[in-house]
């Protein structure tokens, strides 16, 4: 059997990790400035992590969600207090993709009310209600089609009112920042305004914070630079550091009911003791404030940069567009530097590294980029 050929890869195999840095099978070392998509939040193999999974995995790996699990509530304690969503409810699920179908189930249940307003450029998964609500028709197939999910442009509240005056909206659903579009921010009048006209037009507000949230901003969620509160948090991507997982924060306004939502391996012990990890290592290293002043640096390294058209971004979730001449600085930077970035397009690059990069790291990145670029 071969594998379903639906990625294109390069010819690189890592088979070793460490914090920031990768070893390929021929033994070439690479740092790692991406994350596998801004899941690697607290370092390839950090040590509590491995020993906080072996250990579990030496008592129970898995049983059903039909019986007691204490890691379950021991994570929603802390998720809860550490994120600001303490009174909040938590579901927990297998991935993003997950994580925001059930977040619009819960809205249409709440509710009553079918239609969703999501935003031009948005991702917010590869699964049917999430691919719907992502503004790519190369990747919803004629079974995805909906007329329940409705377009609007980003930091438009004009558009976005004249749409939910229409009626029947269950909810709002935005990405704290959009991530696969090229990093582009709601504004604070934006995001607030969205929560005003949830609240005037009777339907939830729904952030996706799958790519944005852990910390990666300099705050546990990117919605809480603007100060605003959602009625569902979605979140996955850096929340157990590559174990798969996603959850679901439910405002204490939404009641649950038998049946309503489930899940086979969803909350299993290896999932939830991986989050739980993540979430010590957050706190003890004090990794939300490093990803604040280590996102500064790059950004005041960058500033002026005669390869760089425009800088976005928050803490460590940083696009660079590129200005036309520099479009194949990606490939430079991974065959002949050794930098894991990312992309939106061609011309944009993608920095989500992990939460952990130091300052040598980090000034050792801007080195090589300029000896690509000047």
């Amino acid at each position: 059997m071969n594998l379903f050929d639906v990625y294109p890869l390069w010819d690189i195999e890592p088979v070793k990790g460490l914090d920031t840095t990768l070893w390929d099978k021929n033994g070439e070392v690479y740092t790692d400035l991406y994350g596998g998509h801004a899941v690697i939040s607290v370092g390839h193999c950090h040590p509590y992590y491995v020993k906080m999974l072996s250990e579990q995995l030496g008592k129970l790996g898995f049983y059903s969600n039909a019986v007691q699990n204490s890691l379950q509530k021991e994570l929603a304690t802390k998720l809860g207090r550490v994120s600001g969503y303490d009174d909040y409810a938590l579901f927990l699920c297998n991935s993003g993709a997950e994580a925001n179908e059930n977040a619009l189930k819960v809205a249409s249940f709440h509710t009553g009310k079918a239609k969703v307003l999501a935003f031009r450029k948005a991702f917010h998964g590869r699964t049917s209600g999430a691919v719907a609500a992502t503004d790519n028709p190369k990747i919803q197939a004629p079974f995805n089609a909906t007329q329940n999910i409705v377009f609007a442009p980003l930091n438009d509240l004009e558009a976005v009112d004249t749409e939910l005056s229409r009626g029947g909206f269950a909810a709002v659903i935005i990405e704290g920042i959009q991530g696969v579009a090229g990093i582009y921010e709601p504004t604070d009048e934006f995001i607030n305004g969205l929560r005003t006209l949830c609240d005037k037009y009777g339907c939830l507000l729904i952030l996706d914070e799958i790519q944005s949230g852990y910390g990666r901003t300099g705050k546990f969620f990117a919605h809480q630079h603007y100060g605003v509160r959602a009625d569902i948090v979605t979140t996955a991507k850096g929340m157990a550091n590559g174990f798969p997982i996603g959850g679901v924060l439910i405002s204490p306004e939404i009641k649950p009911s038998y049946g309503m939502l489930g899940t086979t391996f969803g909350g299993n012990h290896l999932a939830c003791t991986a989050a739980i990890a993540v979430l010590d290592i957050i706190e003890k290293e004090n990794l939300v404030e490093n990803a604040a002043k280590i996102g500064e640096y790059f950004k005041e390294a960058f500033a002026g940069d005669p390869a760089v058209k425009e800088y976005r971004g928050k803490g460590l979730m940083i696009g660079l567009e590129l200005n036309e001449e520099y479009v194949g600085l990606r490939n430079k930077l991974l065959f002949e530097k050794h930098f894991f970035t990312g992309a939106a397009g061609a011309g944009v690059i993608r920095l989500l590294p992990s939460l952990t990069i130091s300052q040598e790291t980090a000034e050792s990145f801007v080195a090589a980029w300029r000896e690509l670029t000047m």
